[in-house]
């Protein structure tokens, strides 16, 4: 390498990887310089490996890639982090241009016969038994993965799948870019403020606010979910409603106002790849592919879990709905309910029933304290503190925190992006910027990025969260957990890694559960002009409300869940297929004009392709882990040492299963999910 060449590389933020990532200075400019000089390496440290002519064992098969590997998922993962909560123009380009470069390489490996011997060489060999728990889960899912790459295929089929590999990576990051882009095109101005009665005060003053701040009078609503989910909630203009509904499910489609957006192609396309990937790894579909690195055995399985719920819940959808479409004729005045009705008079219904509103209770929940009371509650759980420190970061609003143990010493760190702004990706997620592992005598902490889209302050107010923010974000903590309190020092099985898909939701959705416990709620509460914390009045009225619509909420995952299973059971109509689910499930109405699905980023984008049952599956997990909580008192110290170390320590390093039947002492049951959500006949 030239001297030149490592003064430039030197000078490139993005391949420092003594600490943190260094947002002050990382510029889309460096994202292709980068990642090639890190291909190159990996590339190297393959060759390495697969010259190598002795006995196979860790130190010769493993260990020279792990550095080099990892750099370069940092790296990238710091690329297409920016290009979800930071897009511009050249961060777009730059990711783009490097996207397929990472996939073929991703391909090469998982397809290389030679670094495939080696591995089976290793397993094989009576170094195997030597190795470490967690170094032996590396070596088994690396076989697997390999047969999954294709490296057990002919010459022509691996080229094939290579391709296939490609262009579902590129057709990904285009349907995400279609929707960032086709939301950001729209918006709607109000000049008559009686237009937005019922609409909270706040959000009238952001769209007030982002309508000034383009020069012009009134009020500019948009379809980030800071401003669409309160006015469909509470806007008593049911034509405003009808606008914001049909821009919300027609975006990036022919049938939103953004055509040049359309991902009718980006979806008919990815499941014609993927059903074709299926057919050359030799599997009947691409659910029956997806299903190999999860804990559910077969689509067959699965479809049985998901249609057993469903006889369980849509009756209690149906009556709920029932109920609703009453009220709605009765008192609202509506005699038939459309789509675009129903978050409205659901609010109205619940005020009604409950005499609570949205807006009473997020009055007590402002955003400092809430985070103060989720730290408290994880200090008490898992015995580590929580505090504000400082990094760079992508943008002036973002907050860094570091994870200590009881004796101060850290764990790892969190990046903490909570607002909604042009050029980020809606949704809200968690994921990985560095996995713990060992290096020699060092360790690499873990460090992760948490994200939501709540409501941007306005200058001067304390920002408030609604419940259902709260939920969002001790969900996605419930994440970072999983990630932060690893014990595991090999990368490959640490925090999330090598953790079956449909359990990954099971530390996220165990940290729900506590949001209804009366201490934490108290902890998570206060007052801007009163005293004390939430009343207990009010607590009550919340814990009766808490099941509220909750048979109408599953039935529409349930209906997610087999849209998606179904579709990729080789079809290639996204519509007829939503179409026959619907008719199954759903209860409520849905305009033929509806596509939802081109905006489905978690299945035709993100890692929940045949997957989205995930969250159903590991629900139940959750609800039962949580009756163990519940049995000590809901905040146990003891049953929080147990959850950490039976499953948020272990990592990937045993199956799933293995591992919440050592925290819960047998297999998980239906009856608490049914039970927490109200869902059993009294």
């Amino acid at each position: 390498m030239s001297t030149e060449t490592l003064q430039h590389e030197a000078a490139n933020p993005l391949l420092d990887f003594s600490g943190l990532p260094r947002f002050d200075a990382i510029e889309a400019r460096h994202i292709e310089p980068a990642i090639d000089a890190l291909l190159a390496r990996a590339r190297a440290a393959l060759a390495a490996v697969v010259d190598h002519h002795g006995a196979a064992d860790w130190a010769n098969v493993v260990a020279p890639t792990e550095t080099a590997f990892d750099e370069l998922d940092r790296a990238f993962a710091i690329a297409g982090h920016l290009n979800a909560v930071a897009s511009t123009k050249a961060v777009r380009a730059a990711y783009n241009a490097v996207l397929p470069r990472v996939t073929a390489f991703d391909s090469e490996v998982a397809q290389d016969p030679r670094l495939y011997a080696r591995y089976r060489a290793l397993a094989e060999g009576p170094s195997m038994a030597a190795l470490s728990t967690a170094q032996q889960r590396v070596v088994v899912q690396a076989l697997r993965d390999f047969r999954l790459g294709g490296a057990e295929l002919e010459a022509r089929a691996r080229a094939r799948l290579e391709e296939v590999h490609e262009e579902l990576a590129m057709l990904a990051a285009r349907f995400d870019d279609n929707v960032l882009d086709a939301e950001d095109a729209w918006s709607h101005r109000v000049t008559d403020e009686a237009q937005l009665a019922g609409v909270p005060e706040d959000v009238k003053a952001a769209a007030r606010e982002a309508a000034r701040a383009e020069g012009i009078a009134g009020w500019k609503l948009t379809l980030r979910a800071p401003c669409y989910q309160p006015v469909m909630r509470h806007a008593e203009n049911r034509d405003l409603r009808a606008r914001m509904h049909r821009a919300a499910v027609t975006i990036a489609s022919e049938q939103g106002d953004a055509p040049q957006h359309d991902n009718s192609e980006v979806i008919a396309r990815t499941l014609a790849l993927r059903n074709e990937e299926a057919q050359l790894l030799g599997y009947a579909s691409y659910a029956g592919l997806s299903l190999v690195t999860k804990m559910a055995g077969s689509p067959a399985e699965v479809l049985d879990f998901l249609q057993d719920l469903a006889r369980r819940v849509r009756p209690f959808a149906l009556r709920e709905y029932a109920e609703l479409t009453a009220f709605a004729r009765d008192t609202l005045g509506i005699s038939e309910l459309a789509a675009w009705d129903v978050a409205w008079a659901s609010e109205k219904l619940r005020r009604h029933r409950f005499a609570l509103s949205e807006e009473e209770v997020r009055a007590w929940l402002p955003l400092d304290r809430v985070l103060a009371g989720l730290f408290r509650l994880v200090a008490i759980l898992y015995d580590v503190s929580i505090r504000e420190d400082r990094a760079a970061a992508w943008h002036p609003s973002v907050r860094f925190y570091t994870v200590s143990d009881r004796d101060g010493a850290p764990l790892g760190h969190f990046y903490l992006d909570l607002h909604a702004r042009e050029g980020k990706q809606g949704g809200a997620w968690m994921d990985e910027a560095i996995n713990r592992r060992r290096i020699g005598a060092s360790l690499q902490r873990p460090v992760a990025w948490l994200t939501c889209n709540f409501p941007a302050p306005l200058a001067g107010a304390v920002p408030h969260l609604t419940y259902q923010q709260v939920l969002t974000l001790f969900h996605e903590f419930g994440h970072g957990l999983h990630l932060l309190l690893t014990r595991v020092d090999v990368a490959e099985v640490s925090g999330l890694q090598g953790v079956e898909w449909d359990a990954v939701e099971l530390p996220s959705q165990l940290m729900e559960n506590f949001c209804w416990n009366r201490d934490v709620l108290a902890s998570i509460s206060a007052h801007t002009t009163a005293a004390g914390v939430l009343p207990r009045e009010l607590v009550d009225r919340m814990l009766a409300a808490r099941n509220f619509g909750s048979g109408m909420t599953l039935a529409r995952q349930l209906e997610l869940a087999l849209f998606d299973l179904r579709v990729h059971s080789g079809s290639d109509d996204a519509y007829a297929v939503l179409d026959t689910v619907r008719a199954e499930i759903a209860v409520e109405p849905h305009p033929a004009w509806d596509r939802f699905v081109h905006r489905f980023g978690h299945v035709f984008a993100g890692e929940y392709a045949a997957g989205y049952y995930s969250y159903l599956w590991a629900e139940v997990m959750a609800a039962d882990a949580f009756g163990l909580f519940e049995e000590a008192g809901v905040v146990s110290p003891a049953v929080g040492a147990r959850f950490r170390d039976a499953i948020l320590a272990v990592g990937g390093t045993r199956p799933a299963l293995e591992s919440f039947v050592a925290f819960r002492g047998r297999p998980p049951q239906l009856d608490a999910l049914l039970r927490h959500n109200g869902l059993v006949e009294a």
